[in-house]
């Protein structure tokens, strides 16, 4: 008797088309192949996509090497300790980034498709959607439902003359084979601020231009203090500033600015280009197949993630969603449940945690103050500095605070930050706490164990009706 499925897979027909390989496209890949169908799944760049291969992972590993780096310089904040770090050879760091990178993107992506005997990897070239399928370098692979999943890449800001300059971005600052001495870094979000301390403290001369404030969409008070905490490590940050024009000047960037009022040139090795990201559609034939993108480009999708096109969906960055490799996963699951599952799935993004990787790390987790209030909320807050909590002051490290966000009416919690030196390990028990709909009172009489970051979580539910500095150790 013939084998259908290898019929079916030679006449290039499947039940599903997933284009892109990387966290989205493994996702709903993976996800339906349990459930029993058949997938093609369409590479799109390198496999793995851009959390492996040139974000997270190579991100992360030189921002915790930029942190030993700089513990070691600190140590003199504990009485009695002198430590001394340098960078001896950025090459072989470099090398080993990769390694790291090489090891993951096998051992998490490519080694993992002779487990789904039901996906097929195809790497043939660049996707286009056709009526009924997809279409890969003159090969049509017929599929009643596709997810597009092809991620997104860094933005090039428009600034005159910038196509002149000495510039680099998130990718290829991370794949630079000497240190440079002087950098500018475009831009306050996440991407800005993370790589701009690390740079800095690997020893480079560093400047942060931003046109509102340091990560603009979180509490102002996280943005005050970190930039507080920037400059005091040598970073220069400015602020409000308009982008003029950037040229060429022999080998090195210069970059023309106005802030309050001023004009400024600036001039470095490179300007780094962390403006934000914007989505690879290109290509793809969205427009012809009635797939509606926003003003970025990025794909609109519905809570099902569904495009505008029945049958089609769409998850990650390449979509108007949420811009983290975890949300990409997850609303890509969504979606092959969706589309091949039968599944009535909705995306929820409620008690989403999000974390910047500075040093503070700054991680929160449902509503800012802000929005709060635009959502029609009676609100109320609590703010805490660092220094009232314990673990903070036996590591001698009271860079920080904590703000919860409740409604006053129902004292539900309704969002909150930390900004922490191990903000991001204590996030998701305020996460937890949204999900449960808990309220300040409920959140302060929670037991949390002593001398943790994350007890500061308590302490900052407590203060909306006490003040947690008269209190003794434990007791509240």
């Amino acid at each position: 008797m013939a084998d259908c499925s290898t019929t079916n897979r030679q006449k290039n027909t499947y039940d599903l088309a997933v284009i892109g390989a990387g966290s989205a496209g493994f996702s709903a890949a993976i996800t339906a192949a349990e459930g029993g169908k058949r997938v093609a799944l369409i590479g799109h760049g390198t496999i793995g996509g851009t959390c492996v291969n040139v974000g997270c992972v190579p991100s992360k590993t030189m921002i915790r090497a930029a942190e030993a780096l700089h513990g070691a310089q600190s140590a003199h904040r504990f009485p009695g300790l002198h430590g001394e770090a340098h960078v001896a050879d950025w090459a072989a760091h470099v090398t080993a980034k990769d390694d790291l990178v090489s090891t993951l993107r096998k051992k998490k992506y490519a080694d993992l498709l002779p487990a789904y005997e039901d996906v097929t990897y195809i790497d043939e070239g660049h996707a286009r959607l056709v009526p009924g399928g997809v279409e890969v370098a003159g090969r049509k692979f017929t599929a009643p439902r596709v997810i597009v999943a092809t991620g997104g890449r860094p933005a090039v800001p428009d600034i005159p003359g910038i196509q002149d300059a000495p510039t680099l971005d998130s990718t290829s600052l991370l794949k630079l084979e000497q240190l440079p001495d002087s950098l500018i870094f475009l831009g306050g979000g996440y991407i800005g601020v993370e790589l701009a301390q690390m740079m800095a403290r690997m020893g480079a001369r560093v400047t942060i231009v931003c046109r509102s404030r340091l990560l603009p969409r979180t509490e102002p008070e996280v943005s005050e203090v970190l930039t507080a905490t920037l400059r005091a490590e040598g970073v220069t940050v400015l602020d409000g500033a308009t982008y003029d024009t950037a040229r060429r000047n022999g080998d090195r960037a210069v970059l023309t600015v106005t802030v309050d009022g001023a004009e400024l040139d600036l001039m470095a090795d490179c300007l780094v280009l962390t403006t934000g990201r914007v989505p690879n559609t290109e290509e793809l034939g969205l427009a012809e197949i009635g797939i509606e993108t926003d003003a970025r480009g990025a794909i609109r999708v519905g809570d099902d993630m569904q495009t505008t096109q029945p049958g089609i969906f769409a998850a990650g960055d390449v979509t108007d969603r949420d811009q983290f490799v975890y949300m990409a996963a997850y609303g890509a699951k969504l979606a092959s449940r969706n589309a091949v599952l039968g599944g009535a799935e909705r995306y929820d993004n409620a008690a989403m945690p999000w974390v910047v990787f500075t040093d503070p790390q700054v991680a929160g987790v449902g509503l800012t103050e802000e929005q709060a209030r635009a959502a029609g909320h009676d609100v109320m807050t609590s703010e805490l500095s660092l220094d009232n909590v314990p673990r903070a002051l036996a590591a001698r490290d009271t860079r920080g605070l904590i703000k919860l966000v409740a409604d006053q009416a129902t004292n539900r919690l309704l969002g909150g930050v930390i900004m922490a030196p191990e903000g991001a390990d204590s996030i998701q028990t305020l996460a937890m706490a949204l999900k449960a709909k808990m309220t300040t009172k409920a959140l302060g009489e929670t037991i949390f164990p002593y001398l943790t970051t994350v007890e500061g979580l308590k302490l900052a539910a407590q203060t909306f009706d006490k003040d947690v500095a008269k209190l003794s150790c434990c007791s509240g």
